[in-house]
Parts: structure tokens; C-alpha cells; sequence
């Protein structure tokens, strides 16, 4: 092996990274040397909804390694196969979403993308191009190349089928689909996240029935969410989104679980080990500047830095608190407002029940004093500056 291909490697596989099987991507890498046809990487995208997350940026970041080792980007979206829904790590069949859902979703991925592609190195393919036009018989012929002894060895159909929970047939066609993609684009290499093994492996078999050269699958880690506790994911209401503003980005950033701070370094960042602070506090602190200039700007990570301080270690107010006019026929006599009324038209909370159970969590300041309990009557002296959990604001008046 060459000094350049153990270069190249070493490289693909920082961040934890798994390459399944490592000696087919060496000897893809050595027919690029020789010949200098570019690798295909393929990278499957679900257009669930109108966000991509810091989750949604690890596999693109490994995508955009590949580029700058000369290889070409294959964005494949998956308007046609997330009709089906991925059952991956799904307890249950996944609801459906229509083609005008898709299409308003994938208004803004190409955007939220390029800022981690280099576009002159990124093809954006739709599935429904090659999965729409096969007939019954194409697809008859697809799933003749795959057994169902094989599909009850993922972990979520075979859960499910010992528990005697529903499995359709048409989920067992989700991989299929997903490996016949690989197909339609002749990948060398497809990445996932450690979730889609299964279905990245397929993709092999399935090109090697239709005479391909199998694809090298690159499996990169799963980024939990700021729970700590579920991978990030907009259904569970815990990403961070790649086009969050640079202040939000920051706030949660420095609100993850310290034990998450090192995955998040490996996965978002060009920060080795030894260039990372020591202390929890500060390299938590690092990690958020860090990642906030990969997707804005080192100017734009300073000043989220110096107003995260300015509100959570000065204790003084954000310097663009958003301003909200009440209306006064709220105010009882002796010009107090219930303080459930006044969250609610402060746009902060969606409804009474919110506000109520966010003053039982403690989670509501109003003029930097804690709410304790939901029948209060607050003095209404505009400007009142009104806190909901630790990021939210607004000033009535």
C-alpha cells in the first residue's frame, strides 16, 4: 500500500469511523491512483422534514473527506423509497408522507448541504428516477435476490417477528429498494450511520447479483441528541439544526451532557485530542466556538460566545431580547396579569397547559425572579422582561 492510499485512509477513518471491508476500499483507492477515475460515494438522504441536523452533517462530512481526496459525492434522495419509510431501529411501521411533503422539505437540503459539499464535486439524484419506472416483473426480479432468512437477521425485524408485532412486506422491500439504489448510481462506497449496516450490506449483495463491484460500506458514528439520551433526530425534538442561528447553535451546544463532548468533538470538528481543553466547562466551550465557525464564521462564533456569557455567567439580559405588546385588556384592576395569561401572550409558550408546566419545573423568570406558582398576579411595569427555560426571551410592553 501506497504512502498516499494509507494517507487516505487514516483519513476516512478518523472520528470513529468503521469501513466494512477496509481491503476493498484500499484496493478502490489504488485503482484511483492508477487510473484516476474518481470514486462514487453515495449518501442516502430522508426527506422527512425541511431540517438538516449536526447528525445529518457527520455522514456529510465524511462525504466532503472524499471529495477533497478527489472522488465525486452522490447525494441520493430518497423521494421515492421514504414513501415506504426506513424501518431501521423502528419498533413499529413507519407513516407514509405524501410527494408535495417531500418536495417542500427538499426546497432547502441542497442549500443546508453545500454548506459542507464542495458542489463542483456533489451529484444530487433523486430515487424516483430509476425506482419509478421498474415494472412488477423488475421488481419481482430484485426481490428474488434476496432472502427473508436474511432479513429476520436485522435486529428490529427479528424483535418484531419473535414478539409476533406486525412486519409488512412492504418494509422488507425498504433495503431492497436502498441497495438497488446503489445499483442505478454504481457506488464504490456508500455511507451510513451505524444504524444502516444492515442496509449498507445488502447494497453489496444486491450489486453483486447485477454484476457490480460491490460497495465498500463506511459506517460513521450515531450523534446523540442534546438529551443525552436518543440519537439526535427531529422526531425526538433534540437536534440542533445546521442552519440554527449562531447563538442558538452555541446555547445548545453548551447545554449537551459533558459525556457527549468528545463524540462531538471527533464527529463536527478538526480538533485533535490533544489540542482540546481539560476541563469539562471549557472544552465544552471550545466545542461550541468550534462548530458554530464550521457553519457560520469565526467573527459570528465570537460574538455567540460573548453573549452566552453576557446572559449565563454576567447574569445580565441578551442584547436582542424580541419585544411583545400586550394586550391590556388582560390586566385585572390594580394593573397585575395573571402570570399564565402574560406567558401565553408573550408568544413563548403554545398554550396555558405549557406555561403551568413549565412554572412547575421552575423553568419561568419574570424580572430575573423565579416564578414559583401558577395563580400569581405579576405588577405589569413595562418593559418586563420575561425568561422560559435558559435560551428564551421576550420583553412585554
Amino acid at each position: 500500500m501506497t504512502r498516499p492510499i494509507a494517507e487516505a485512509l487514516a483519513e476516512i477513518e478518523r472520528g470513529r469511523t468503521e469501513i466494512v471491508p477496509r481491503e476493498e476500499l484500499a484496493r478502490k483507492l489504488e485503482r484511483f491512483e492508477a487510473t484516476g477515475r474518481a470514486l462514487r460515494v453515495k449518501l442516502g438522504i430522508d426527506p422527512s422534514a425541511p431540517h438538516l441536523t449536526l447528525g445529518n452533517a457527520v455522514p456529510l462530512r465524511k462525504m466532503r473527506q472524499f471529495q477533497d481526496l478527489g472522488h465525486t459525492g452522490v447525494l441520493v434522495v430518497g423521494d421515492f423509497t421514504r414513501r415506504i419509510g426506513d424501518p431501521s431501529g423502528r419498533s413499529a411501521t413507519r407513516p407514509m408522507i405524501t410527494a408535495e411533503e417531500i418536495e417542500r422539505n427538499m426546497a432547502t437540503y441542497e442549500e443546508q448541504a453545500f454548506k459542507i459539499l464542495d458542489p463542483k464535486r456533489t451529484e444530487v439524484r433523486y430515487n424516483s428516477e430509476w425506482l419509478g419506472r421498474l415494472t412488477f416483473a423488475d421488481v419481482i426480479e430484485l426481490a428474488s435476490k434476496y432472502t427473508v432468512a436474511r432479513m429476520l437477521e436485522r435486529d428490529d425485524f427479528a424483535k418484531r417477528f419473535a414478539e409476533e408485532r406486525p412486519i409488512t412486506v412492504l418494509e422488507f422491500l425498504y433495503p431492497l429498494a436502498q441497495a438497488y439504489d446503489s445499483v442505478a448510481i454504481e457506488a464504490d462506497v456508500e455511507l451510513g450511520g451505524e444504524d444502516q449496516r444492515f442496509n449498507l450490506l445488502a447494497g453489496r449483495e444486491i450489486q453483486r447479483e447485477y454484476g457490480q463491484d460491490p460497495q465498500v460500506a463506511v459506517l460513521v458514528p450515531i450523534l446523540v441528541g442534546t438529551d443525552g439520551v436518543q440519537k439526535m433526530s427531529k422526531s425526538f425534538n433534540n437536534y440542533i439544526a445546521v442552519q440554527e442561528e449562531p447563538k442558538e447553535m452555541f446555547g445548545k451546544l453548551m447545554s449537551i451532557p459533558d459525556g457527549a463532548t468528545g463524540p462531538y468533538f471527533d464527529a463536527l470538528t478538526h480538533v485533535p485530542d490533544e489540542q482540546r481543553e481539560s476541563s469539562p466547562r471549557d472544552r465544552k466551550r471550545q466545542l461550541a466556538r468550534e462548530v458554530v465557525k464550521e457553519f457560520h464564521s469565526a467573527e459570528e462564533a465570537d460574538a455567540a460566545q460573548a453573549e452566552f456569557d453576557r446572559v449565563f455567567v454576567q447574569h445580565e439580559r441578551p442584547s436582542d431580547v424580541p419585544r411583545v405588546s400586550i394586550d391590556r385588556a388582560l390586566l385585572k384592576e390594580g394593573g397585575t396579569i395573571w402570570v399564565v395569561d402574560l406567558l401565553e401572550a408573550s408568544g413563548l409558550v403554545t398554550s396555558r397547559a405549557e406555561a403551568k408546566r413549565l412554572i412547575a419545573q421552575g423553568g419561568v423568570k419574570i424580572g430575573g425572579e423565579r416564578v414559583a406558582r401558577e395563580d400569581l398576579d405579576v405588577p405589569f411595569a413595562p418593559p418586563l422582561l420575561i425568561q422560559v427555560g435558559k435560551r428564551a426571551f421576550a420583553e412585554a410592553i
